[in-house]
């Protein structure tokens, strides 16, 4: 049965009384969501393709029932594939009794005039019409939670010397403590972004950022390796919500025109906050008052703030999750049973939310071309920049014999970078809505990514002159290496900012899986790269290490052009990408 068919059921009565019920399949014409979507035997899905029509114009579609419907039954995977047993039961007319001898009671009305939807364009409840004041607020709790658990995943790095001496283990062992974490951030999307469509947003943050609190505490209480070991990669895995809820929440509460700007403000909180974290632990790690068990009750503490703002000020934007509290407040105060939400409709088991929507991110990575080849791009600048953590302390702490904290103050200059490019991105908002304007409001997911191309040229100088400079601290001034942490901190700002709009603009209705996909390879380069990082370095040379790493940038710059060019025709042939009305 495919999404543009509709089950009727009709009730008859023969001449001595007895009810009888026939099941038909009628055509209602053209899906309301733009979707082709044909479910086969096995129930699969073979084809999705949504307008990018549709999708400039995504309020009034919620509007209706029948298309409220249909979205939420594409982002549960239920609802529209028939199991074997019900299907043989059709087949052989078989329908069971009321029990007790009693008739079948009449047929009701149709369900959509019970099924609740926004009122129009101007619904205040719809998250696209709150007030400035509304989505600045909210953006800025979840920007905040989403700083904490970036923050977190480098100030342990600074801890890697006490480590290793309190334990008496080698350095790249006392690594583990940082790869651990972002491998968790690799593993925690993978279930934080479907559980976030299916239960909403807000109870997806307030478990996630309860969750890493707790286990960042007990990071500062454990005595032993193995539990501090084992407690950072659970507080990296629940503590990752933000890295794929936030952007999808930010897609819930913003149209196309001001998306974009507020994605910005998303890349600056996890960007910027691995940044600043490694000077900041080293002075707290070099503090004989402290030590690094305070990293991790500083993160604690400010977890525990971000934890209740989110507990008591985020508000629910997802938008299937908002009906449905609609409708039961309706039917609390109406007492009519029959009001509901088209998400109440599907009730996936257990065994159909892991096969189709734990699974989704994983699918989608590795059988949507764009999504790969983005998520591959801006992962090697991701690890790239965890690797820093390693090799800055290399050049300014071996080379020019800077004291501990001191020798992490050159990232500064990589932080100015990142505002910069920030601003740059920012800039090129007024371009992008031009042209959104010229397309009549239509999503042209290219539109998004000339800001990459600046940055994938400012990347790959950056950190060959970051490498190359800082081979020779007997002949170059400290302050050369440090300059170039501009350029590498623009571009990779530059990238990561018009890529993540690129996912979801591309993405729209799964953006957090998509996110989420993302977000699993980003973190499994962000946990691998510090792991050979100083062995490549010592042993090649921090100049020639630079230069094989400045090489893999530059080659990576053929994606954004690639998809420049053929991005329309690639999303063409997607499952879950919008389409062009071609």
């Amino acid at each position: 049965m495919t999404f543009n068919q509709q089950k009727e059921i009709k009730c008859s009565v023969d001449s001595d009384n007895t009810q009888t019920y026939q099941t038909t399949i009628t055509e209602d014409g053209a899906d309301d969501l733009g979707i082709a979507d044909t479910v086969t035997e096995n129930g699969y899905r073979t084809n999705m393709l949504i307008s990018s029509s549709e999708c400039a114009d995504i309020e009034e579609m919620e509007s209706q029932p029948s298309a409220s419907r249909k979205l939420s039954r594409l982002l549960t995977n239920s609802g529209d594939i028939e199991s074997g047993e019900e299907q043989a039961e059709e087949r052989a007319g078989f329908l069971p009794g009321m029990g007790g001898g009693r008739p079948y009671p009449p047929m009701l009305p149709s369900s959509e005039e019970y099924t609740v939807s926004f009122d129009g364009r101007g619904d205040p409840l719809h998250p696209q019409n709150w007030s400035v004041g509304t989505k600045i607020a909210q953006c800025a709790i979840i920007a905040f939670q989403t700083l904490c658990v970036a923050f977190d995943s480098s100030v342990f790095a600074e801890a890697n010397p006490s480590i290793s001496a309190i334990y008496h283990i080698a350095d790249v062992v006392a690594t583990l403590g940082t790869t651990l974490f972002i491998f968790g951030f690799a593993t925690g999307p993978v279930f934080w972004a479907p559980i976030s469509e299916l239960y909403g947003r807000r109870p997806v943050l307030v478990v996630s950022s309860f969750l890493f609190t707790v286990f960042n505490f007990a990071v500062a209480c454990s005595d032993r390796l193995e539990a501090v070991l084992i407690c950072r990669f659970f507080a990296g895995c629940l503590g990752a919500a933000p890295m794929v809820v936030v952007p999808a929440s930010i897609a819930d509460m913003f149209g196309n025109k001001t998306r974009g700007t507020a994605i910005i403000l998303f890349c600056m909180a996890f960007i910027i906050g691995p940044m600043v974290a490694p000077f900041i632990g080293a002075f707290v790690n070099a503090n004989p008052h402290l030590g690094w068990r305070w990293t991790e009750f500083l993160t604690g503490i400010v977890g525990s703030a971000a934890c209740i703002s989110v507990l008591l000020f985020e508000k629910e934007t997802h938008h299937p999750i908002i009906l449905l509290a609609k409708a039961r407040d309706i039917r609390r105060r109406t007492g009519n049973w029959g009001v509901h939400a088209a998400h109440e409709e599907f009730s996936p088991t257990v065994r159909e939310i892991v096969e189709n929507n734990l699974t989704r991110p994983l699918r989608m990575l590795f059988t949507e071309p764009i999504l790969f080849s983005i998520t591959l791009y801006n992962s090697f600048i991701f690890g790239m920049m965890y690797l820093f953590l390693t090799a800055y302390p290399i050049v300014f702490q071996q080379g020019y014999h800077m004291a501990p904290g001191v020798a992490e103050l050159p990232m500064i200059a990589i932080i100015i970078g990142q505002l910069s490019g920030c601003l740059f991105c920012l800039n090129y908002e007024k371009v992008y809505n031009k042209k959104l304007d010229q397309n009549e409001g239509r999503i042209v997911p290219e539109n998004r990514l000339p800001p990459m191309l600046c940055g994938a040229v400012s990347f790959p100088v950056g950190v060959l002159w970051f490498c190359w400079t800082g081979n020779y601290a007997d002949k170059i001034h400290w302050i050369v290496p440090t300059i170039s942490g501009i350029f590498t901190g623009f571009g990779a700002m530059a990238i990561f900012i018009p890529s993540l709009n690129y996912i979801v603009d591309s993405y729209l209705l799964f953006s957090a899986s998509a996110m989420a996909a993302n977000t699993f390879l980003r973190s499994a380069f962000g946990g691998a790269f510090p792991l050979f990082a100083q062995f490549m370095f010592e042993n090649m040379g921090t100049n020639w290490a630079g230069l094989l790493l400045g090489l893999f940038a530059i080659a990576l710059i053929i994606f954004p052009l690639l998809f420049m060019k053929y991005g329309c025709k690639i999303r063409s042939r997607s499952r879950f990408a919008i389409h062009e009305d071609l």
